[in-house]
Parts: C-alpha cells; structure tokens; sequence
C-alpha cells in the first residue's frame, strides 16, 4: 500500500492556501515525517505480521478513537481483515493499548508469544496502535483549527489512573506517584543487542544518540518506523518560534497525565517546568489526582492550553471549537495551536509505547 499524498491533510480537509496549511508547511519536518512514519508501517508487511493484518487493525484502532474517516481510509485498503486466534488476541491487546493503555503487564506480552507472535511483530503491532492513536488526534485537532466540524465527545479530559505497585517486575523499586525526578525504565521483553545490528543501522541508532538505550534498541525491532518516530518528534518539539518550548513540554506531561505514563510525565514535567521556571505550577498539575481537572489553579493562558490538551488526549479525543476559542482569545497563533495540537497528539503515540512494552523504575542513586 502506497500513499504519496498528505494523507492527513486530505483526512482533515486543509486548504492549501490556510493558515493551517502554511502552519505545517513551517513544521514540514513533522508533516513530512509524520507522512513518513505511516508509510514505514503500511507501505510493506512482513512474514511476522502481512500488511492485510496491519490494515486491518489499524482500521479498528481508527473505528474505537470515533475517527471514521481514518477508519474507512484504513478499511479501504486491499486485504480482508484476520479471524484467527492469534490476530483475535492482537486486537484485545490493540483495545487495551488504546483505551487503558496503564493496564498493560509484561503477561500480556508473554500471551503474544505464546500465540505466535514474534518480538519483532510485537513492537510492530504496538507501534501501529499507537501510532494510529497520534494520526486520529491530529486529523480532529486539524479540523478544529480548520474551523470545521467534529463529532460530539464527551470523553471526560482529566488526570487518569497510574501504577501504584511499589516493585517493578525484576524488583527494582517503582515510582508510585507522578515526579519531575529522573527515573529509569526497563522493557518487558528484550531489547535487540547493539552488536544484531548491522554497521549502517548502528549508526543510525549512533545519530540519535540511542545506541545504549533498551527503550530505543527494542522500538529498534522496527528501525525504518523508529527512525520516522525520532525524526518527527524532533520535527514537533525541537523547531523555532510558535509556541515556546517550555509549553510544548507543558502539553507533553500533560498527555502524560492523562493516560497515566510516571515516566514520560517526569521527562517533560520537569523541563516544562525548568524552561517556564514555574516548579510549583507544573507540581500542582502533576499532583492531580485521577478524575481531576489538571488545569484547576493554572494561569488564564496555561489552563487554555492543558484543558485542549487534556481534551485531545482523551480517548475518544474531546477538544472543541470553543477551547479552540479559548485559546484564540489567549494569544495563540495558528503556528502556536499546531504546535500545542502537535505536541500533546505525539503523546498518545509515546505514552502507549512506554506504558506497554515496560515500566519505570527508580535508580538506585535516587532511592531516599
């Protein structure tokens, strides 16, 4: 399956001569990688995991987010959906990475396994939901700037759960609240060993400064797709003007809040919180408790911004027109709401990967 057109674009109905438009056009490193990432995913199956079997679970994924355009796109390709048992088992994982992505243990990888499922496939088959999670937020949020219509949700948008176990599977010490301190976090089945790579994919994994990391040598089972991941995660964070750095970062805890991810929320909590030089700000959000409003005692323009990305981190996702409003009236720019679109929705795809292939854990210099 092949797709040389903005596939997004084309999902969410932008005028190529909008401001939204142009918006992308100034982030093209995340519209162009973003394109590049589902053509990683779908251009080809493999003997693990055929490309009719991808299609068709990224059209459920679609179909569970509400997004019925991106779920007709993805039931529209050749192939007819799987019924065996170890597709079956597929989607009941694909289900819970997307609606509690938190409830995912290290068992549920070992019955993927059990069932035929490589560890190869298995990444593949995380990285699709998640990744489908991300492309089903941006086409709303797209069309929200657009100015068009959405379908109605309800989806409440506050803080959800989190692991409370105090030991991490191997016995490490667990983090059981959210931190700005420095965790770990260790995979659930086995990082690919630097040494199975060849010289070429080294150093690709060398040029992302990845090379000693578990979490990017398993994601690494899938190389091409892990390279468009990084490529338009830098294209999203790490660009100039728009909306600063420290609230990209604020939208990126925030996401991780929602879904409940300690460890991604301690990465992005505490540089939002060292770029904006606001630590008491950002330690009320992270100290929301679950079923809380993670905007409650924010600025104007903060609670503008953690109320949309709340909202579009929901699932099914719940931003409106009139918090598009909200954030108009604050000052946004359509190069600033893409950014806080942009930033939030790339959580949906990186907490589901850190909250199903492993867990954090506390170093053992950190331990009080």
């Amino acid at each position: 399956m092949t797709q040389t057109t903005d596939l997004l674009a084309e999902l969410a109905d932008i005028d190529p001569a909008s401001p939204l438009a142009a918006a992308r056009q100034q982030r093209d490193a995340a519209t162009r990688h973003s394109q590049g990432s589902y053509r990683a995913l779908f251009s080809d199956g493999s003997a693990d995991f055929p490309l009719q079997e991808r299609v068709a679970l990224a059209a459920e994924v679609a179909h569970w987010h509400q997004d019925e355009q991106l779920a007709a796109h993805y039931a529209a390709q050749p192939g007819n959906a799987a019924s065996s048992a170890r597709f079956q088992l597929a989607l009941e994982h694909a289900r819970r990475l997307t609606f509690q992505p938190v409830t995912a243990t290290s068992a549920h990888l070992a019955a993927l396994q059990q069932a035929g499922w490589t560890l190869d496939a298995i990444v593949t088959l995380s990285q699709i939901v998640a990744f489908v999670s991300f492309q089903s937020r941006l086409v709303r949020g797209y069309r929200l700037i657009a100015g068009h219509g959405v379908s109605d949700s309800n989806t409440a948008f506050t803080a959800g759960e989190w692991h409370t176990q105090p030991q991490t599977q191997t016995g490490k010490i667990a983090p059981v609240y959210f931190t700005t301190a420095e965790l770990g976090w260790e995979p659930w089945i086995a990082a690919k060993p630097l040494a199975e790579f060849a010289a070429e994919q080294q150093q690709t994994l060398a040029r992302f400064g990845h090379s000693d990391s578990d979490y990017f040598r398993l994601l690494g089972r899938n190389l091409p797709v892990l390279e468009q991941r990084t490529l338009t995660d830098k294209g999203i964070f790490y660009t100039s003007a728009g909306l600063s750095r420290a609230e990209r970062e604020l939208a990126a805890a925030v996401a991780s809040k929602v879904n409940g991810c300690i460890f991604c929320a301690s990465v992005h909590a505490r540089k939002a919180a060292q770029l904006a030089k606001q630590p008491e700000a950002v330690q009320r959000l992270l100290d929301t408790p679950p079923g809380g409003q993670l905007s409650a005692d924010q600025s104007s323009r903060w609670q503008a911004q953690i109320d949309f990305a709340a909202a579009i981190s929901a699932t099914p996702a719940s931003a409106s027109a009139q918090q598009i409003q909200q954030l108009r009236a604050e000052g946004l720019s359509d190069l600033e709401l893409l950014d806080l679109l942009q930033s939030a929705a790339f959580f949906a795809w990186a907490n589901r990967l850190m909250l199903t292939l492993g867990e954090p854990f506390i170093p053992a210099e950190n331990h009080a």
